[in-house]
């Protein structure tokens, strides 16, 4: 039943119309109007102090809430940067939890490596060894990311990442996406050279890569108060050792992985070769891959490339502009 917390005053206001009307009103019947609106007029301003008060108090915790929601998105984005995005966006679906789990898949596992960079940076400063760390891995970390890496960890200049979990394409896409990968950081490298040059560095410096497809198991390992999502097994292992026994500036890959994308990528058969743990091992050195589309310029000792496919339309078209004019600059030059 619905409540009018005004019906006394109302049922007075009504009374003293009433012996109005009748020329029956007198001054008690004025005096009783008077206190109920007296008593009418303090029930309002209470109502409405108190109507403020909530009102300032759901400002408050709206403006609480924002602030605490603001500290969340900071510190997730702080949080992104320490985990893989795939593993990230899998916690905060909540497709994944933090709990000791793994699971038996097969990947394509990556391992690489800057050939003599700790003999390199030796007379360097710590700030400068820092900068130009940081510049390589930013460089790497970007093109993996753009193939759909998930990386495992740096370690040092080394990086350990893999194609398989927790998103796939398919076995053989992961591997084809892989190998790519990883030719197209090699080409990168090459264009680092000026950014090298400022650090002090007058020799290129080279990466050796080490791919290898195969069963592996997959998941947090660790502790209660601190987990690890890695990746365990003899992929993993053979993956590393292939890139300690590769040359530099080369890819080398298991019959493994070259039989998956053996129709995409050209790569030249090796005689058996030693891995430490594993023994005698059939491995390929990757080429160039078939289906990519690279345009490469020497200039002088440096080799400048650009994979069309990693480009848009806007890039393109700033890449065929560039190169048309500097085209036009040699031309008249020989001509002068």
């Amino acid at each position: 039943m619905e409540t009018d917390i005004f019906s006394q005053e109302t049922k007075v206001l009504t009374e003293v119309k009433e012996k109005k009307e009748s020329g029956d009103s007198s001054h008690d019947d004025f005096s009783k109007l008077v206190d109920h609106y007296g008593k009418l007029l303090r029930t309002t301003k209470k109502i409405i102090k108190l109507s403020d008060k909530n009102e300032q108090r759901l400002n408050q915790l709206k403006s609480e809430a924002q602030e605490t929601n603001e500290q969340l998105e900071g510190m997730s984005a702080q949080l992104s940067k320490f985990l893989s995005p795939q593993l990230y966006d899998s916690i905060f679906t909540g497709s994944r939890n933090g709990t000791r789990v793994s699971r038996r898949k097969k990947l394509t596992v990556f391992f690489s490596d800057l050939c003599g960079f700790t003999n390199y940076v030796e007379s360097m400063e710590s700030e400068d060894v820092t900068d130009l760390l940081n510049l390589y891995l930013e460089t790497m970390t970007n093109i993996a990311l753009e193939y759909g890496a998930t990386i495992d960890k740096y370690i040092g200049d080394g990086i350990m990442l893999f194609f398989g979990d927790p998103e796939t394409k398919g076995v053989r896409e992961d591997a084809l996406q892989c190998v790519n990968m990883a030719l197209e950081m090699l080409r990168e490298l090459d264009n680092l050279s000026d950014q090298w040059a400022k650090y002090g560095l007058r020799d290129q410096l080279q990466m050796r890569i080490g791919i290898d497809t195969g069963f592996a198991t997959v998941g947090n390992f660790g502790s209660e108060s601190r987990l690890d999502y890695t990746a365990i097994g003899a992929a993993v292992n053979r993956a590393s050792r292939l890139e300690t026994a590769a040359d530099n500036g080369s890819i080398y890959i298991s019959e493994d992985t070259y039989n998956l994308i053996k129709d995409s990528v050209n790569a030249e058969a090796m005689p058996p070769i030693f891995l430490k743990g594993i023994g005698e091992f059939n491995a390929r050195k990757v080429i160039d891959s078939r289906l990519t589309n690279t345009v490469s310029m020497e200039l002088g000792d440096r080799n400048v490339s650009f994979v069309l496919e990693s480009l848009t339309p806007e890039q393109l078209n700033a890449v065929a502009n560039s190169l048309g004019k500097a085209l036009d600059e040699v031309k008249s030059y020989k001509g002068s």
